[in-house]
């Protein structure tokens, strides 16, 4: 017999419910997944507005020096609490530099480590060394200070100090009196705290080169140094972003830099005179500030350093996550 057909003309066999569809749909999905996956978008939410918060807050400290100079607060070179006078190019001039500095001098000699590790060095060696170049990241900073103050700055003023001012005393970078604490002590303690960054990142970044390209060199006669260059090639755009995190370290860095760059806020063109950086200023002053000026003028220095480093660690992660994508597809 044919079906039945009901009063809407459709055949006896009726469609499933909606309250069927829903039934179904709740049982196949799991309470304890959707649970999980709310609250660590919560967490991811909370974290992502911190930093919004904590950049609205240092503004909010910093809107009387922002109302009263300006840009001029950036371009200004006299920094005079009593008076109320303040202008942080020195302390901006001295961050730039030595944290440049330290990155020209760290980046060949982590690249070159990175290299080893890597390519050419032996398992039974390649183990100890990384550990090693990974302990020196675990290092307080405090203690690089002392080290610093001790080792390094005597050994700057009675050694490289004289040795550079003799041989490159014609540039401006080169003259003056071998003081031992300034630009050159804090850009070599730097190069130190952010040598382990770069080579850690840049050796991964390498190992995660297909291992076809350097079968593919090897095949085509290529050797093992013209391997190197063509695996660092590939690779660049990585060791790139780890260079930019290794002076997003140096950038932020307070106390060793404290301890060794001689603290006088001035602009000079000789590595060997002292200096000043953003991080250190706010370490010296900001408990002994006298006045509601004088805060907020370094929680503006505060809000500068925190934006300058927010955007150089997100250019580091997007540059070292492009690399990472394309090297995953292939």
């Amino acid at each position: 017999m044919p079906p039945a057909v009901d009063e809407k003309g459709g055949s006896g066999r009726r469609a499933p419910s909606l309250v069927g569809s829903l039934t179904r749909k709740m049982r196949k999905t799991n309470l304890g997944d959707v649970i999980f996956r709310n609250t660590t978008l919560v967490f991811a939410i909370v974290v992502f507005s911190l930093v919004f918060l904590m950049a609205y807050e240092m503004y909010l400290g910093s809107r009387e020096t922002i109302s009263k100079f300006g840009l001029s607060f950036i371009t200004g070179v006299v920094w005079d609490p009593v008076n109320d006078q303040f202008g942080a190019l020195p302390f901006i001039f001295g961050t730039v530099v030595s944290s440049l500095i330290a990155l020209v001098i760290a980046l060949p000699l982590s690249i070159g480590v990175a290299i080893f590790l890597s390519e050419m060095a032996p398992p039974w060696l390649e183990r100890p060394l990384s550990f090693l170049v990974e302990l020196l990241a675990a290092i307080p900073s405090i203690v690089y200070g002392l080290w610093g103050i001790f080792v390094l700055v005597p050994w700057v003023r009675s050694t490289v100090e004289p040795a550079l001012s003799h041989s490159l005393g014609f540039l401006p970078l080169f003259r003056g009196a071998p003081y031992g604490f300034g630009m050159l002590a804090a850009s070599l303690v730097l190069v130190i705290m952010i040598l382990p960054i770069i080579t850690s990142i840049s050796r991964d970044v390498l190992r995660s080169i297909p291992g076809s390209y350097r079968e593919g060199a090897l095949a085509l006669g290529a050797t093992p140094w013209e391997t190197s260059k063509i695996v660092l090639s590939s690779g660049r755009s990585g060791i790139l972003g780890a260079a930019l995190l290794g002076l997003g370290r140096a950038v932020g860095e307070t106390m060793a830099v404290t301890m060794v760059i001689g603290n006088r806020a001035e602009i000079s063109a000789s590595l060997f005179d002292p200096g000043y950086s953003m991080a250190s200023v706010l370490a010296n002053e900001f408990a002994e500030a006298i006045g509601s000026m004088h805060v907020s003028a370094l929680i503006e220095i505060a809000l500068l350093l925190f934006l300058l480093t927010v955007i150089l660690n997100a250019l580091a992660r997007l540059v070292v996550w492009s690399v990472s994508r394309r090297f995953t597809r292939t």
